[in-house]
């Protein structure tokens, strides 16, 4: 009988991830993976609150790399003309437009906390206090020893406004997170940390903070993205990597720092959007270009974020062992993500049904053997009884069992830059302890498509404006274009094109800032490929304009 209790205990107690989930590469995903410890109901929807608080309030609690927020907001919203702030900006060798913290964050890309319950979201942030959503999505005060300290966590590149409604799980159309760290690694070596606490009358633990976090920047890596709403976190921690000892736990030394490792992403453009989170349950390997054939992905994504941070790896071993349920919550809500819907924000009447109808025969003959199978309500045998509404809705997806990578000449900048540090990142133990392998790709995973429609711009780059540009073949699609954020449905979104709208037809705010001008003649921002054999036959376009029409019509509906 002991033995039984035993038996029960040991089952029932370790971690979910060693028995209900194989993160290995060998696992087929033949259902799509929205439940991915296979909890009861009541567990899951405990599960995901939890790790939705998780995605907008970071948890890691040991990195080094912490800014004290009470100096930082005492600086920022002090009087412009204020001799403190002029004489700060002297030893720092730098200036600032910014003028409240308001504006800091504005200018970081992290959206406000929503005032009113928005039914078209699919992914309902928790239930969150003012003091809570004091902060933008995804900036965090963390209560260390030494202070209140700020950091930024998952939400900050994966949450975004889409038309008023904030979107947890879809990529952040413009993040500047990384920018963040790398705007203030250019000033750093010049911080006296006894000089800030007399200016700013910081207590001792915030100088200590400062100190901490100044110190570890000198093992951070950081690269300015080839263009605003990319994301240089590849290059971000392969470069820090090269500021570290060559041994299983990237050893911090001061030679290391000094003299680091040449990596030729210091100048190869790998740069990528954040991906949207609903995609995961249908993968069995992660990244746009499939490199991670092993482990959890909620585990590598800590371990990239504090790599890029400086932090010490052992640290992070430790933190882990202790994190499990967060990690596993976070994991949890990651896989349940939904994808929101075009009927919830253009309305039942938005969408053609029949031109909807003649657009999934286009589909299966072009797209549906990569990015795979859509049943639709109106292939069920009782489709007369169903609404309109009813009719468009996804009944079942069927994915690969085993997720592709498929080289269709698109930018490679993305899956060559894996190239230069997958060895770096292997011989880490605690990659080794996470069961998490690197395996450099020729090519992409395409994607499954649910929710298409409001994952614009296109590709790995954002270098497709809309669908019409995609279903263009790559000589005649635009060579530059402007980008703005998705507010007004009507001026910022092309809904025949579904994404944004080119020439006059774009607002003319947007030219108005150089920084949102993407111009595809730029190494990495390439949008080659992705026609030869899809939509391009015998040198010819396979559909007529009507049948993009079509096409484009049933992509709204997935």
């Amino acid at each position: 009988m002991k033995m039984m209790n035993l038996i029960k205990y040991i089952l029932f107690t370790l971690p979910l991830t060693l028995y209900a989930q194989d993160w290995g590469p060998q696992v087929e995903v033949l259902i799509p993976r929205d439940n991915i410890y296979q909890l009861d109901q009541a567990s899951l929807i405990k599960n995901i609150d939890t790790g939705r608080r998780i995605a907008l309030f970071y948890p890691v609690s040991v990195s080094d790399l912490l800014i004290p927020y009470g100096p930082m907001k005492t600086f920022f919203e002090s009087d412009p003309d204020d001799p403190v702030r002029k004489l700060i900006y002297d030893l720092t060798r730098t200036v600032s437009p910014f003028k409240s913290m308001d504006e800091v964050f504005k200018w970081l890309g992290v959206h406000e906390y929503p005032s009113i319950i928005q039914e078209e979201n699919p992914n309902p942030l928790p239930l969150l206090s003012a003091q809570e959503k004091s902060l933008p999505m995804g900036a965090t005060l963390i209560q260390t020893k030494d202070g209140e300290a700020l950091t930024f966590g998952c939400a900050a590149c994966h949450a975004s406004d889409l038309f008023g409604v904030k979107i947890l799980g879809l990529t952040n159309r413009f993040p500047r997170a990384n920018e963040f760290f790398r705007q203030g690694q250019s000033f750093a070596p010049y911080i006296n940390s006894f000089i800030f606490k007399d200016l700013l009358k910081t207590t001792e633990g915030e100088r200590l903070m400062l100190l901490k976090a100044k110190t570890s920047t000198k093992w951070v890596g950081t690269k300015k993205p080839k263009m605003i709403g990319l994301d240089t976190s590849l290059a971000q921690v392969a470069l820090s990597l090269a500021k570290r000892e060559k041994d299983p736990y990237a050893t911090r030394t001061e030679l290391s720092a000094k003299l680091p490792r040449p990596n030729k992403l210091s100048k190869l453009v790998a740069d990528s959007k954040p991906a949207v989170w609903w995609n995961v349950k249908y993968k069995n390997r992660w990244l746009s270009d499939g490199s991670i054939i092993s482990g959890n992905p909620v585990h590598t994504n800590f371990l990239w974020n504090e790599i890029g941070r400086g932090t010490d790896l052992k640290k992070l071993e430790e933190w882990m062992k202790t994190a499990t349920p967060q990690i596993e919550a976070l994991t949890t809500a990651v896989f349940a993500t939904k994808a929101p819907r075009f009927e919830k924000f253009f309305g039942p009447d938005s969408i053609s049904l029949e031109s909807a109808r003649r657009g999934q025969k286009h589909f299966v003959q072009s797209c549906q053997k990569c990015h795979g199978i859509y049943e639709k309500g109106w292939d069920l045998p009782d489709a007369k009884q169903l609404s309109n509404i009813e009719l468009i809705q996804n009944i079942k997806i069927t994915y690969h069992k085993k997720t592709p990578v498929i080289n269709v000449g698109t930018d490679p900048g993305r899956y060559l830059g894996m190239y230069e540090f997958a060895a770096d990142l292997n011989r880490l133990q605690i990659s080794k302890n996470l069961k998490t392998i690197v395996e450099p790709q020729k090519g992409y995973v395409p994607p499954p498509l649910e929710g298409i429609w409001a994952r614009w711009p296109y590709f790995h780059n954002n270098s497709i404006p809309n669908l019409c540009a995609l279903l263009t073949k790559s000589a005649d699609r635009p060579k530059t274009f402007t980008t703005g954020a998705a507010i007004n449905k009507k001026t910022d979104f092309d809904l025949n094109c579904v994404g944004y709208p080119l020439g006059e037809k774009a607002p003319t705010a947007w030219s108005k800032n150089p920084d949102y001008l993407y111009d595809t003649k730029k190494q990495g921002l390439t949008n080659t490929g992705h026609d030869i054999g899809i939509i391009i036959k015998d040198g010819k376009e396979i559909f007529t304009d009507e049948e993009k029409k079509d096409l484009i019509e049933f992509l709204k509906t997935l």
